[in-house]
């Protein structure tokens, strides 16, 4: 896969006369898309990749890891250029990103569910007494009660959790391997105990693995096992089809700020490089500001 990257590189630099700068941002973006495909899906060939890859992709970008929409725009762009190439060349019968469409360049609003919503939620898995029931209980609370981002919970290590000081470090690897340690509540802190206690001996099947959460087979769980989770308790309890993972931690920092947090302190939360990245979360706050002036003044309604 990576030498047909080299190929199209060489023919943009040679038949098409672009900068090394250019050069340097394109290789940059496509290997972090063959990193994703084979992280995610063990993809190891061009022409197994489709369409609902790519969209897996862009949706990582966007909210996973949070890139501003023209980053999402300028990768999604080199990747559907490299498809049309492989097309050109033969090397590909049908471009996966033909009907692709291009994120337009704006800021992105975050979208958080309501506490009801988020309350249902985390009661989902809490039905099932099984190993793997009790794993879900102790992965929800944890996401909403960190607003973590699904890389940094499925790397965490059981190592990572201080349960007598009620805290987790939180590596963010794609952020200079910064470390941050984040406060869990008293039930997210239960949770995580009866897991480790009664649920964990019974998945692990390695004595040497370290992963806080596994999946059936005693292995760490991916991002790709945590993501089809969320979508099992989310079609369960009837909420809007479009929450994700990363829904939890928008509305982490959504109730966080309504509860009257300080925009810099969820900034330290969520490991955000730049307090601006977490103003847009002031902005749904804002939003349901307007909402109960409406209702409530009598002048307004």
């Amino acid at each position: 896969m990576r030498q047909q990257i080299e190929d199209f590189l060489n023919s943009l630099q040679v038949e098409k006369g672009y900068s090394n700068n250019t050069i340097v941002a394109y290789r940059n973006d496509l290997e972090q898309f063959v990193a994703f495909l084979t992280e995610r899906d063990a993809i190891n060939s061009w022409d197994g990749v489709d369409k609902e890859n790519l969209v897996d992709y862009v949706t990582c970008l966007r909210e996973e890891r949070e890139y501003a929409s023209a980053t999402v725009a300028r990768k999604v762009a080199a990747a559907k250029s490299f498809f049309r190439y492989l097309v050109d060349c033969g090397h590909l019968a049908k471009d996966p990103s033909e009907t692709l469409d291009s994120p337009k360049v704006r800021k992105y609003t975050p979208t958080a569910i309501s506490e009801q919503e988020v309350e249902r939620l985390l009661k989902a898995p809490t039905k099932y007494d099984t190993p793997r029931g009790i794993r879900d209980v102790a992965l929800l609370e944890l996401l909403y009660a960190t607003g973590m981002r699904v890389s940094e919970v499925v790397n965490l290590d059981v190592g990572d959790i201080d349960l007598e000081t009620g805290c987790v470090r939180c590596q963010n690897k794609t952020d200079k391997y910064r470390e941050r340690v984040i406060p869990i509540y008293s039930r997210a802190i239960e949770a995580l105990r009866v897991y480790l206690e009664q649920s964990y001996p019974k998945l692990a099947r390695d004595s040497e693995e370290t992963a806080l959460f596994l999946n059936h087979r005693g292995r760490r769980l991916t991002r790709q096992g945590l993501w089809l989770i969320i979508k099992k308790y989310v079609e369960e309890v009837g909420i809007d089809s479009s929450v994700t993972p990363h829904t939890l931690r928008h509305s982490f920092a959504t109730h966080l700020l309504n509860g009257g947090a300080d925009v810099h302190e969820v900034q330290g939360l969520l490991g955000h490089a730049n307090v601006s990245t977490t103003q847009v979360y002031t902005q749904i706050n804002q939003d349901r500001l307007r909402e109960v002036y409406d209702e409530a003044h009598p002048r307004a309604r």
